[in-house]
């Protein structure tokens, strides 16, 4: 008798609906034999009913892409919202690690203490994300102004020398003069037949697509904007949410598969951390070491040029090129001389950025080589544009990761080495399955074994010489033969 029934029946309270007030235990008696073959035929059905959607899913395959996309498009201020969340959890990380000892100091309450340093962490984190944001449109802005007007008051006259000195080449009678007097009449009367057929239709296709385009602008602010105030509720309750996941994926999976889930979720977040963060601060760097350069050689458009480089510097290898091909543009429309000299400023810079400053804020967070970092970002900005591009080196690292962790099992499950190295020229596994070294893995392997003693008794000396040197000034000297002098 249940503890439930025998508290009702001592007071006296037991009625026919009392045993239903509390949830009685599932039945573990096993199905029927009536209920084993019903679970036999719908399996067959749940297989066959499962292959024709499939099969009419391939054929509407179309529709179903617009309806997610469709989906995307709806949930993008959620989207944003938790990407927001993501890039400043380690502002209200760091807010809430140095605050909550000084709250403790003051407030008994717990709880209390959370609140506040939750609060202001996110305050804290939300405020330094206006100000960056003002910050850039108020640097580039203006710029971006003074830098169109320039270009609309030299570009004519520098499109006015040019034919001046084109001029002065066709009063020669050579062949390079006949070469350019053709060129320009094939380009005038191309110019000619553009103006009279196609250009009132470019016109009518850049207006709408400016409309389309302002449009879409204005829609992406007020999306982040709405992202901003979704990532404050997503930020005072990423425990919550944490827990609600970790919960529904223990009751989805079995305990083996969910724990190898939650330490890839936990790998991915490593992974991606560490690269965004590290590349965003990276960026910020070299954004200011460019502004400094910039100022000290004279450039023209300082600010704009330092926006661009360190913006365009966080897509990982082809970033730094994709800034600094159009700001040497601009910069040799004012001045030729300068944009020569910008080109070897940045050249110094991105090797000083790929050699120093790059590997000690990023350290080795993706693991990947070059040749699959290329791969990653041709394969992102191919598929999804600039956003590919900049996710695409963390995407491609997990995916990299869970490859080598499933090869690296089946390896372990044939007693064979998991090393890389242990797979060279000369390595082999015969018939039988057993791994064959060379001459050359034996040395290897012997060579990091003698690293591997050498730096435990490093580390050993060093654990014990602190004791040593305590006990330095207590114990007296002695000599070989035990007498002290």
């Amino acid at each position: 008798m249940s503890k439930e029934k025998e508290n009702l029946k001592n007071s006296g309270k037991e009625e026919t609906s009392g045993y239903y007030a509390s949830r009685p235990s599932f039945g573990n008696n096993g199905p029927s034999k009536l209920r084993q073959k019903f679970s036999r035929g719908m399996t067959f059905f749940v297989v066959i009913a499962a292959c024709i959607i499939f099969y009419f899913a391939l054929l509407r395959l179309p529709a179903i892409s617009g309806v997610f996309k469709e989906i995307i498009h709806i949930l993008k201020p959620v989207l944003y919202g938790m990407g927001i969340a993501y890039l400043l959890n380690p502002i209200v990380d760091f807010v809430e690690r140095h605050l909550k000892p000084l709250l403790r100091k003051k407030i008994s309450s717990e709880k209390s203490v959370h609140a506040i340093s939750r609060g202001v962490g996110i305050f804290a984190a939300v405020t330094i994300l206006i100000m960056v944001i003002v910050a850039l449109f108020n640097m580039m802005i203006p710029e971006l102004y003074g830098s169109i007007r320039d270009m609309v008051l030299t570009v004519p006259s520098q499109l006015n020398q040019l034919v001046e000195k084109i001029m002065e080449m066709n009063t020669k009678d050579t062949t390079l003069n006949q070469l350019l007097n053709n060129v320009l009449k094939e380009a005038t009367d191309y110019i000619q037949r553009w103006m009279r057929s196609d250009l009132l239709t470019q016109i009518n296709v850049l207006m709408s697509n400016l409309t389309v385009g302002v449009i879409s602008v204005v829609n992406e602010f007020l999306n982040a904007v709405i992202g901003i105030i979704i990532s404050i509720y997503v930020l005072f309750s990423k425990e919550k949410f944490a827990s609600q996941c970790k919960k529904g994926v223990y009751a989805i999976f079995k305990p083996s598969h969910a724990n190898m889930l939650l330490h890839l979720t936990i790998k991915s977040n490593e992974i991606f951390g560490g690269f965004i963060i590290g590349k965003i601060i990276d960026s910020a760097i070299i954004g200011v070491l460019c502004f400094i350069g910039l100022s000290i050689l004279n450039m023209p458009y300082t600010l704009l040029v330092s926006v661009i480089v360190g913006v365009t510097n966080v897509i990982p290898f082809f970033g730094p090129y994709i800034g600094a091909i159009p700001s040497a543009v601009l910069i040799m429309l004012s001045d030729p001389k300068m944009g020569v000299y910008f080109i070897i400023f940045i050249l110094v810079l991105q090797q000083l950025d790929g050699n120093v400053i790059g590997p000690k804020i990023l350290g080795d967070s993706t693991g990947l080589s070059a040749f699959w970092v290329v791969f990653a970002i041709l394969l992102g900005g191919g598929l999804f544009g600039f956003l590919g591009m900049i996710l695409g080196v963390p995407t491609f690292a997990v995916i990299y990761y869970i490859v080598n962790m499933l090869i690296n099992h089946r390896l372990e499950k044939k007693k064979l080495p998991i090393e890389t190295e242990a797979y060279g020229e000369k390595s082999y596994v015969d018939s039988d399955g057993t791994y064959i070294y060379s001459h050359e893995d034996e040395e290897n392997q012997a060579r990091e074994l003698r690293k591997e003693k050498e730096s435990k008794n490093t580390k050993e000396k060093e654990e014990s010489k602190e004791p040593e040197d305590l006990n330095k000034g207590t114990e007296p000297d002695k000599t070989k033969n035990g007498k002290g002098e």
